[in-house]
């Protein structure tokens, strides 16, 4: 018998007809299948059929994770409680079987394609979000959310939504047709898009999806060396300059001042992260990524963790915006600017 607890509330991101209500919480399915370390399908299906009995109902996936092999995960494990799903998925990180890289592509032939085969591989007649996963440099913008607005025409998507873009094209995109959300990277540890893009959102009325809330992992203060990761994991190359060397350690001091405020607010350091991106704005609603139940269900017990002006206050100063060491990839060229 399954135990629906829907103990999360919903929050709206985007206006108007635009809108869509999700769960106050996502999750981000990537992890199950690549990045970071080895996936295990049951592991995978287990913690989203757990995540809907929460009330976790918004997930996340990419047709880049696998690659190919997340969207069938997901997929396979939402095929009888589509109804309860608010389901993302994105383009744009072009990938051959083989896992090799063929660049970002947003040519709006491309979108089309890359719609329909995410459609097969997640068994559904429609995606409730869909999203440019990176910013093709060498197609106007206007192009590919122009592709993309045919698709919502046709049904076969409900919202448009963008990931790692500049406040310049989410302007172009959203003239051309509305956009309902911002995917980016976003945490006490990532906060640069406070300063353009965040009020750029809020002005055409955008919601903001943070990924890597827990930053990377390193911000539930379970990682302790490189060495607490599984061979294999992304994190241990210099592509995540972060969990290395001298950078490692001034962010492991950062993680001991948050874990001092949490251990007084009773939660533990992840909670308090999450607690943190929260606390930005019922606009906000960010997508932990996980493989296991337990984090899942630590994750979703954050949303009933209180911050307090004060409390804010005190988490600003324990991580001081600009404290963070390392850029948060050690390759910035595919993040629009």
């Amino acid at each position: 018998m399954t135990h629906h607890e829907h103990i999360l509330t919903t929050r709206t991101l985007g206006t108007g007809e635009h809108a869509l209500t999700v769960s106050a919480m996502g999750l981000g399915c990537m992890g199950m299948s690549e990045f970071y370390g080895t996936g295990d399908e049951q592991q995978g299906l287990d913690t989203i059929h757990r995540a809907l009995d929460l009330g976790v109902s918004f997930l996340d996936t990419a047709d880049m994770y696998g690659p190919f092999t997340n969207e069938r995960l997901v997929g396979k494990a939402i095929a009888d409680r589509r109804d309860e799903v608010q389901l993302a998925t994105k383009f744009g990180n072009q990938r051959g079987e083989d896992g090799s890289r063929l660049g970002i592509n947003g040519k709006p032939e491309y979108v089309r394609a890359a719609c329909d085969a995410s459609l097969q591989r997640l068994g559904v007649d429609h995606i409730d979000l869909y999203y440019q996963h990176r910013v093709d440099r060498t197609v106007p913008i206007e192009e590919t959310v122009g592709a993309m607005a045919e698709l919502v025409a046709a049904g076969k998507v409900r919202h448009l939504g963008l990931s790692e873009a500049s406040a310049a094209n989410i302007r172009k995109a959203h003239a051309t047709h509305p956009i309902t959300a911002l995917q980016t990277e976003y945490s006490l540890f990532t906060r640069d898009l406070e300063d353009e893009i965040l009020p750029t959102l809020r002005e055409l009325g955008i919601g903001l999806v943070p990924y890597s809330p827990l930053g990377r992992g390193l911000l539930t203060g379970a990682i302790t060396s490189g060495d607490s990761l599984e061979e294999g994991d992304s994190r241990r190359t210099a592509y995540f300059p972060r969990f290395h060397g001298e950078a490692l350690q001034a962010n492991l001091a950062l993680v001991d001042a948050i874990r001092t405020v949490a251990d007084r607010k009773g939660c533990t350091p992840g909670q308090l992260a999450l607690a943190w991106v929260l606390a930005q704005g019922d606009d906000v609603v960010p997508i932990p990524g996980t493989k296991r139940v337990h984090y899942l269900e630590e994750n979703v017990a954050a949303a009933s963790v209180g911050l307090d002006a004060a409390d804010l206050d005190e988490l600003d100063r324990a991580v001081p915006r600009d404290a963070v060491a390392g850029a948060r990839y050690g390759d910035m060229t595919s993040i629009d600017a």
